[in-house]
């Protein structure tokens, strides 16, 4: 089913919906195009065009994959960041137990491209998800579903939605602890969890296999007051186990971990005691495939940790000058509908002369201001020396809405050669 899905990708035309490809590539199909291996700069993309680093991304993969294994914790890396099944592939190559999804859509893309475990970071209380995650789960023993409880009125509408839908295995579900009080989702008190619980231990339908929760929500977040959360996320572990609570499951799942925090998910996970079963630790950080220039790169833990490595930004969106109305002020053709802008602004890189093959220069003396719909505002200095029709290459911050506004994503090496096309699903 994987390969077939993947493949069918392949064969999918090229033509006026992908944003930034070679118009004379219409018709052919994206394997066809991929098989030519164009240069970025001198084979007919045309601008804006987002591409990835092929070697960035390699890096990347392969750095989490050490990481995870080293500190001895599973993986399922957030596929909301990126919804590139092609993507999500490679991670479980690299290592992943499985893809953390968010949204019922999100788990169909995943499904629909043969991906066996699916943690949803999210109570489930739709009937219509919940009747098709049921259907998923009678056709095929291999897919293992995993989500988030956080309230017994969930769990009153869970067991009812698979009551109706007559579902024949019972649905995976951990216990969602909330980080604070004005954090986001998750039960909120120790009394409450329990009583979730034992709402979950009386349906017929739902099988409680462990806690979890998202230490990034944790109010004014500092290394101490998320270990202190994770550590009291892991004494909800414990405690349940020694109630048995945890009973007809093979394992206790423990999950947490965003892209600012993995270093203490590692340490605090490191001191979980042995349980009545094995403890599936299970890691989620997403943004990590792609990293960025801004925010990530910012509050990574490998800041905090160099030895362990460093993540490289893997996204640059290439844009032409096409005004230069003053000494101190040009536009590019990139705009909100292309480049990532919740977090930061895109961050001025490297110039192209006109976009040749030739080599890149710093983009000294050119800071992105603003942006509009279409146009990147360009602040210049005298050094810059930009003039209309240079390409400029810019960093991104926040990958999670970066890959949103691609459907298709060149992937090229670091002399331009473009080796492949990521597609995405949103």
């Amino acid at each position: 089913m994987k390969s077939e899905a993947l493949a069918r990708l392949a064969e999918e035309r090229v033509d006026h919906r992908f944003k930034g490809l070679p118009p004379d590539a219409d018709g052919m199909t994206v394997g066809e195009l991929a098989a030519q291996r164009r240069n970025l700069f001198t084979d007919g993309f045309a601008t804006p065009v987002l591409a990835l680093s092929a070697e960035h991304l390699e890096h990347n993969l392969k750095l989490m994959e050490t990481y995870a294994a080293r500190h001895g914790l599973a993986f399922a890396p957030h596929g909301k960041t990126s919804m590139a099944p092609q993507l999500f592939h490679r991670q479980i190559e690299h290592g992943a137990w499985g893809i953390t999804l968010a949204v019922p859509h999100q788990v169909r893309v995943a499904r629909a491209f043969g991906v066996e475990r699916v943690f949803l970071a999210n109570e489930l209380v739709d009937p219509a998800a919940l009747r098709w995650i049921a259907a998923e789960l009678a056709a095929d023993p291999s897919f293992r579903f995993v989500c988030y409880v956080d309230s017994v009125r969930g769990v009153e509408l869970m067991d009812a939605a698979l009551r109706e839908a007559g579902a024949a295995r019972e649905v995976d579900v951990v216990l969602e602890l909330g980080a604070g009080e004005g954090a986001r989702t998750g039960i909120r008190t120790e009394t409450e969890c329990a009583a979730v619980a034992d709402a979950v231990a009386a349906t017929g339908t739902l099988r409680l296999v462990g806690v979890a929760g998202y230490e990034g929500e944790v109010p004014q977040a500092d290394p101490e007051r998320v270990r202190a959360w994770l550590r009291r996320l892991v004494a909800l572990a414990v405690d349940f186990d020694k109630a048995g609570r945890f009973t007809g499951t093979d394992e206790i799942v423990v999950s947490a971990g965003g892209s600012a925090w993995f270093d203490a998910v590692a340490d605090v996970f490191a001191e979980i005691p042995e349980l009545s079963l094995p403890v599936l630790k299970l890691l989620r950080s997403g943004a990590y495939v792609s990293h960025d220039d801004g925010h990530y790169r910012k509050i990574t833990p490998f800041n905090r940790v160099p030895a362990e490595g460093a993540l490289e930004p893997a996204f640059r969106l290439w844009a032409q000058v096409v005004s230069r109305p003053t000494a101190e002020q040009a536009f590019a053709n990139a705009g909100k509908r292309d480049a990532a802008y919740d977090l930061d602004l895109p961050f001025a890189q490297v110039v192209r002369r006109g976009g040749d093959g030739g080599g890149e220069r710093p983009a000294t003396g050119i800071t992105v201001t603003g942006l509009s719909d279409q146009h990147a505002w360009l602040r210049t200095t005298p050094e810059a020396g930009l003039e209309v029709g240079d390409w400029i290459g810019m960093g991104l911050s926040h990958p999670c809405t970066s890959f949103d506004k691609w459907p298709l994503i060149p992937v090229a090496q670091a002399d331009g050669t473009v080796v492949d096309y990521i597609r995405t699903f949103f």
